[in-house]
């Protein structure tokens, strides 16, 4: 499940609603007086591990009730699923609190799709604070992790930038139309945290038009390069990249609340 709550951190932090970050507004259940952002475009029907995160918080409150938010829960096990599959670790600064609200509409509006140009992306890591260098790593967490045929079919169907026999081999699974859900994995090695995407970017080999972007002539070309050609960079320069992220002006002190269900408010 380690890219599968990697990208819900990502999805948790870059949406905005009047407090800025991970303050855990995605794990939220709809209700009949809130709307959460399980349903908004990016998470509907991909968005997964929230049984996983329930299960650590039952476990952590077992320990030490309603002490620790489900905000720090979700960043710690998305630094500890990159370090299993091979990633470098990092400290996850904490106390963190859960908002007490939501917004399907920012989620809709702020986190990046597949079918961004370069320059959308720049716009949209800068309005977050984060330059374009942090996006290039950030981007690496597609590393690890499965794609559904629909985020990648005008892709492999229509861009010019791919490598043909890539583009063959991913038509087998992912149809011209239906067959929507079906699975690829998003680089060549998708179990295991290391630098194959970036290699895959220079062979022409991204999943994703926006993961192509990175490597098509434009300014962050040299950095794709460098990663490509050392792996340990890209994990090191992920980590710190990981805890900018999370430090997205999070809810503390007395701000929000420590959920006791990460599901719904207190």
């Amino acid at each position: 499940m380690a890219a599968s709550i990697l990208r819900l951190f990502f999805h948790d932090c870059f949406v905005n609603v009047r407090t800025l970050g991970c303050d855990a507004s995605i794990l939220l259940d709809d209700t009949a007086t809130l709307t959460g952002e399980k349903n908004a475009g990016p998470n509907r029907n991909s968005a997964r591990g929230f049984q996983v995160i329930d299960t650590i918080k039952t476990r952590v409150d077992a320990a030490c009730n309603a002490t620790v938010s489900c905000a720090d829960i979700l960043a710690l096990a998305a630094r500890d699923g990159v370090v299993l599959l091979g990633g470098q670790t990092w400290t996850v600064p904490l106390g963190r609190r859960d908002a007490r609200t939501a917004s399907q509409s920012a989620a809709n509006s702020q986190i990046p799709g597949p079918s961004s140009s370069l320059a959308t992306l720049v716009n949209m890591f800068s309005n977050k604070g984060l330059s374009a260098r942090d996006m290039t790593v950030l981007s690496g967490a597609h590393t690890i992790g499965q794609a559904r045929c629909t985020t990648f079919r005008q892709r492999i169907y229509n861009d010019t930038n791919i490598n043909a026999a890539f583009a063959t081999t991913r038509r087998r699974n992912c149809p011209s139309t239906g067959g929507d859900g079906n699975l690829a994995p998003i680089d060549s090695t998708p179990a295991r945290f290391d630098n194959s995407y970036y290699r895959d970017l220079v062979a022409r080999r991204g999943l994703f038009h926006s993961d192509q972007e990175l490597f098509n002539g434009g300014s962050q070309d040299a950095a794709v390069t460098g990663y490509s050609n050392n792996g340990a960079s890209f994990l090191r320069d992920f980590a710190a990249a990981m805890v900018r992220l999370g430090n997205l002006s999070p809810l503390t002190g007395r701000n929000g609340e420590v959920r006791r269900n990460c599901r719904r408010i207190n």
